[in-house]
């Protein structure tokens, strides 16, 4: 009784709120500094209210990062995400720990190129992903691992450590071997599959336009400013 009662009473305030066009301050943060590195992002970035992206991030113009995302680069590695690239909802891009080396020699970053469609529920640790590449839902690509460019990663596929996709192939399974071929028409629609999740990004950005009315009202107060120097010169 008590719970239904809470929760009746939340969503009554809630609902007063919005009639009385309050504005409203979520506590979460979609972007957070940490030990003194910013992530970066430009104006047409567009990281979801529910996402977190922390630390030594790059994020590229037109990259996105999705709803419930987390791209954590809080372990002195960085995290690149290039041009027209997309982080799906749920997934987890992230470096290993700040005293671990690949077998490699290479630094533990994450890069992930331009035009990468990264699938929801996906995780990406310490590894380089190419320019124009589909990796599918719930794919796991693990440290040390290469994919070439024109490369696409079927649903549910496990790259394992310091494995090579090469350049044009098609990967699937677990852990993941070699299906076939990309055609020249699935080539071509690597960098389409991209420039299409990052226009819907747009529509998104548009939505979450600070809520209330502030906007309206610094622009009406711009318009009674020009209003008023226009008079003077006239005068």
């Amino acid at each position: 009784m008590s719970f239904s009662l809470g929760r009746a009473l939340r969503e009554a305030g809630a609902a007063l709120k919005r009639a009385g066009e309050i504005e409203i301050f979520a506590r979460h943060r979609p972007t957070v500094n940490f030990n003194g590195a910013k992530p970066f992002k430009t104006n047409d970035t567009f990281v979801a209210p529910t996402a977190v992206v922390i630390g030594d991030v790059t994020n590229w113009d037109k990259s996105s990062v999705w709803y419930k995302a987390v791209v954590r680069a809080d372990s002195n590695h960085s995290i690149t995400i290039g041009f027209s690239s997309c982080v799906g909802e749920g997934s987890v891009v992230k470096t290993l720990s700040s005293t671990a080396k690949l077998e490699t020699g290479l630094p533990p970053d994450t890069y992930i190129g331009h035009y990468v469609t990264i699938g929801s529920g996906c995780v990406l640790k310490s590894c380089r992903v190419d320019d124009l590449v589909v990796i599918g839902d719930k794919c796991t690509i693990l440290e040390g691992t290469i994919v070439d460019s024109h490369v696409m990663l079927e649903p549910g596929t496990v790259v394992m450590p310091y494995q090579h996709i090469p350049s044009g192939q098609k990967w699937g399974g677990n852990p993941a071997k070699f299906i076939a071929n990309l055609t020249e028409n699935e080539k071509e629609a690597l960098q389409g599959k991209a420039e299409a999740v990052h226009s819907a990004a747009l529509d998104h950005i548009l939505e979450f336009l600070p809520h209330g009315f502030t906007y309206v009202q610094l622009e009406e107060l711009e318009k009674q400013v020009l209003d008023t120097k226009s008079k003077k010169s006239k005068a």
